[in-house]
């Protein structure tokens, strides 16, 4: 059986349940009395992506555990339609706005508009740096996600130093920006060459699969069995580096993360050689603690940044992981 996660999320909601159970329903944060319950703005750009849906569902899930008036938004990766509505909602009264998955460069005017409201803004996964646009902003550790996967490749190519490894990016995602290029980065501190000489970027996550594989393939056909690994920001893309590998009948290993069920797969076939676990449940559920002690007793969190450590999913253990996109 694979291991869930979900479990501590869901005791973190009952107890938060029952802190809520013994409040007024606002604190001194003005959210309310004994009947009313506090206004939660929630929202995401991230919906149509399997984590971004499973999010919403959770927050929907736990608002009504913990007896939220909540507002949820989601922006279908359409910040002009988004912004604007988030903007509206934090003006018709809030006490917190929630943010899921929405990197704080592309919502800038919701970030005033909370400021200006004096309502605090919590996120799960909203950049990679501390920014006083939150309360509190959980993330995943960058740096350890790159020190796992360049980790494995070089365990699996017999070390980095004189190997050519290819680094597949997207830079308008905050997350894949940074560990990208930390990757790059760390393929030449090792004395390895950067396949095309920089960052292999994707335009667009939704063709993502087919832009990495023509990628991997082009640069193959150019040099060929001419590339030891290659290591890409999220699984989609890494699966088409898998293929591209594959149908070159070539050998170098690839990396991804997020830990689908897809790249699971691969992994358990041996055709992919790890991926990242990013425990997005108990990143939910802290967040969701923080926002209680607020609503409960104005209480803010002593940091307005963390970053949380990862699991390296490789061959050995990826039978016992919960797929991303299978989450709750």
């Amino acid at each position: 059986m694979r291991t869930s996660i979900k479990a501590f999320a869901a005791a973190t909601a009952l107890a938060a349940l029952a802190l809520a159970g013994c409040s007024s329903g606002g604190g001194d944060n003005g959210g309310g009395d004994d009947t009313t319950p506090p206004k939660v703005v929630a929202f995401t750009s991230g919906n149509q992506t399997p984590i971004g849906a499973w999010w919403v569902k959770d927050v929907e899930a736990t608002a009504k555990e913990l007896g939220w008036d909540l507002t949820m938004i989601q922006g279908d990766f359409d910040f002009q339609k988004m912004n604007p509505a988030v903007e509206s909602a934090i003006g018709q009264g809030a006490d917190v706005v929630f943010d899921g998955f929405t990197d704080i460069a592309s919502i800038a005017s919701i970030s005033t508009a909370a400021k200006d409201a004096g309502i605090p803004m919590f996120a799960v996964d909203s950049g990679t740096e501390p920014n006083d646009a939150f309360a509190l902003n959980i993330t995943t550790d960058q740096q350890g996600i790159v020190d796992q996967t360049m980790g494995a490749i070089s365990d699996a190519i017999g070390g980095l130093e004189g190997k050519t490894i290819m680094v597949i990016g997207h830079d308008p995602h905050a997350g894949i920006r940074m560990r990208s290029e930390l990757a790059a980065e760390a393929v030449e501190a090792a004395g390895a060459t950067l396949a095309g000489g920089e960052i292999q970027q994707v335009v667009s996550p939704a063709t993502g699969r087919t832009e990495a594989l023509a990628l991997v393939a082009d640069y193959l056909a150019a040099n060929p069995n001419g590339l030891d690994a290659v290591w890409v920001g999220w699984d989609d893309a890494a699966l088409g580096a898998v293929q591209a590998v594959s149908e070159a009948g070539a050998s170098a290993v690839v990396t991804g993360c997020d830990a689908t069920s897809e790249a699971l797969a691969a992994i358990e076939a041996g055709t992919m050689l790890a991926t990242v676990e990013q425990p997005w449940p108990l990143v939910n559920a802290s967040v969701v603690d923080a926002i209680t002690a607020y609503l409960e007793s104005g209480t803010m969190p002593s940091s307005n940044f963390e970053a949380v450590a990862t699991t390296l999913v490789t061959k050995a253990n990826a039978a016992e992981i919960t797929p991303s996109d299978k989450l709750g």
